[in-house]
């Protein structure tokens, strides 16, 4: 009688740990997807971000190369990030709207299958939002492109105000390779090196073309 009234309370002590166990085990799993989901958004805004860096800054290098005037590269830039941001915000618009298409097809087809009422709460909650998508594709494309017309603002000397320019977009873009690397889990430095490199062959590139052309005196 003894041994069975001490195998009765062993049970009864192991059973709560193992309840225990398992909602740990199910809340470290919640936050490991709560933490994907997280950095696949902050991944494409980091993007998108330097998207509008790179565009933006090789615009202003290239009229730069042959206008030296402040005002015009000023407006330039502006001209870029106002065109790119709209143009991003359009193209995450269409293509998330056709995402949502699609998955609404889908529910009316699972609909036609008697499914419960809390599953289709659950999908509709989690059904992308094509407004959300477009603004915030557009904002980080803008907050990207404000790194060079702020270097560029205040800085009446041509050479200087390229210098700032470049050493501007290029501390930028070492800060977005990084921030990509540690959302995408890869190699930090050489993402850095990559982006970095990037950047600088897109506003090379732009700058000697412009200044090829306008030296010919098309």
């Amino acid at each position: 009688m003894a041994s069975d009234h001490s195998s009765l309370n062993q049970t009864k002590f192991v059973l709560p740990n193992n309840d225990l166990e398992q909602q740990e085990t199910l809340e470290v799993e919640s936050e490991d997807f709560d933490y994907s989901k997280r950095s696949q958004w902050l991944r494409a805004a980091v993007l998108g971000a330097n998207d509008g860096l790179v565009s933006t800054a090789s615009l202003m290098m290239g009229v730069g190369a042959v206008k030296q005037d402040i005002k015009v590269m000023i407006l330039t830039g502006f001209a870029g990030l106002v065109a790119g941001a709209c143009s991003m915000a359009i193209g995450e618009f269409v293509s998330v709207y056709s995402q949502l298409d699609i998955e609404v097809a889908q529910m009316k087809r699972d609909n036609g299958r008697h499914r419960n009422e809390e599953e289709d709460e659950k999908e509709k909650e989690s059904l992308p939002n094509p407004m959300h998508a477009a603004a915030a594709s557009a904002l980080a494309f803008s907050v990207g492109a404000m790194v060079p017309l702020l270097a560029a603002s205040f800085i009446r000397e041509y050479k200087v105000r390229l210098g700032v320019v470049l050493g501007a977009v290029s501390f930028a873009l070492v800060v977005f390779g990084w921030l990509g690397a540690v959302l995408g889990k890869a190699p930090t430095l050489r993402s850095c090196v990559r982006v970095l490199v990037g950047g600088w062959l897109a506003m090379a590139i732009t700058f000697g073309l412009t200044k090829l052309i306008g030296s010919s005196g098309l």
